[in-house]
């Protein structure tokens, strides 16, 4: 337990301390994002706090990580640092979302082929078991990890909202990395949990910096290994570990259930108007919630509080009942809520016309 604390800290002082620096010369070289009439800021606001995350993130896993543990190590460094690079690119000058899912996919790659992270064990979700071809579950594996990595990168559109659910996600797959003994991968969780809580002291209102796609795509791509792990490491627990989860898939997606679920109803909401998945709008469950007058703190304590709850959900049903049951009771109450909401704001917006 000590280690970890040593990595959350050391995570956390590297970030803390390069941040303001970060946003410094950001100012001082006009590299700034411009609010636009999707923006939900209304200032000119550095959004290089990407930097200070990944930073922090990997001086901390190289500080602590017990190397003879944790052979592909290197490809996961590899697939962070492009990550990164691409993300801190968009930042600067922006690039097309084609060339961005490309390079999530080519990430995705290393991670899979190269660090042999990927689903093997599907528990009988869909009726599925580990008969099918290995490279089915690599591609399986690569789809889940462009969907997490875009969910990350897509709720990131107001002030705390990514910082707070990528500090969810990994703190509680970290705590249960180090209950089954993978202190390799709690290293990891730690140090990006320590890196973010850093960044939200200068995110949260009114903020200071944004962490831009430097920040969010790092996020994501370090909550896709670890999800990818949890599931993985989990099946191969035995039945009377007292940490395994029955419907360990169940509780992957919960863990990331705002971003994966946002994305892809935004995504297929797109695709049915006959528009592109990448087209801008505003969409988006925060976006909602900050135009039925919520401010960003209040919009991030909402819904972080709400992926608490899915979470909690999930692990007081996982022995009551089965794989399936508690994945349709999830989807549908996360359906239930968005359709609420879509409702809501639509009489809000209603009755601001009228008014």
């Amino acid at each position: 337990m000590f280690i970890l604390l040593l990595c959350f800290l050391t995570a956390f002082a590297m970030a803390y301390l390069a941040i303001p620096y970060i946003i410094k010369i950001a100012r001082d070289r006009n590299l700034c994002e411009v609010p636009g009439e999707r923006s939900s800021h209304t200032i000119s606001t550095p959004a290089l706090g990407g930097i200070g995350i990944f930073c922090g993130t990997i001086f901390s896993v190289l500080m602590w990580t017990p190397f003879q543990n944790f052979a592909n190590l290197q490809y996961i460094l590899c697939a962070l640092l492009l990550m990164f690079l691409v993300g801190l690119k968009d930042d600067l000058a922006p690039i097309l979302p084609q060339t961005k899912f490309a390079a999530q996919f080519f990430a995705a790659l290393i991670i899979v082929l190269q660090g042999s992270i990927y689903l093997e064990g599907c528990y009988g979700l869909f009726g599925v078991h580990d008969i099918l071809h290995v490279n089915v579950f690599r591609a399986l594996t690569i789809i889940v990890f462009m969907l997490i990595i875009n969910g990350f990168n897509l709720i990131d559109g107001i002030n705390g909202l990514a910082g707070s659910l990528g500090t969810l996600a990994a703190g509680m797959l970290g705590g249960w990395f180090f209950w089954v003994g993978r202190i390799e991968l709690s290293i990891l969780s730690f140090a990006m949990v320590g890196a973010c809580v850093a960044f939200l002291k200068f995110n949260y209102t009114p903020a200071k910096t944004f962490m831009g796609d430097s920040g969010s795509l790092v996020i994501g791509m370090t909550c896709s290994i670890l999800i990818t792990s949890f599931i993985e490491v989990n099946y191969q627990l035995p039945g009377g570990n007292p940490y395994k989860i029955n419907n360990g898939p169940v509780f992957a997606i919960s863990v990331a259930i705002l971003p994966v679920f946002d994305t892809v109803r935004v995504f297929l909401t797109r695709i049915a108007r006959g528009q592109s998945p990448f087209a801008p709008d505003r969409r988006h469950i925060h976006h909602l919630l900050v135009d039925f007058g919520f401010s960003h703190t209040m919009t991030t304590a909402i819904l972080t509080g709400v992926s608490i709850l899915f979470i909690t959900l999930v692990v007081v049903l996982d022995g009551l009942l089965g794989l399936h049951a508690l994945l349709l009771l999830i989807i549908s109450l996360a359906s239930a809520l968005t359709y609420y909401l879509h409702w809501a704001v639509g009489r809000y917006r209603a009755k601001k016309m009228v008014f």
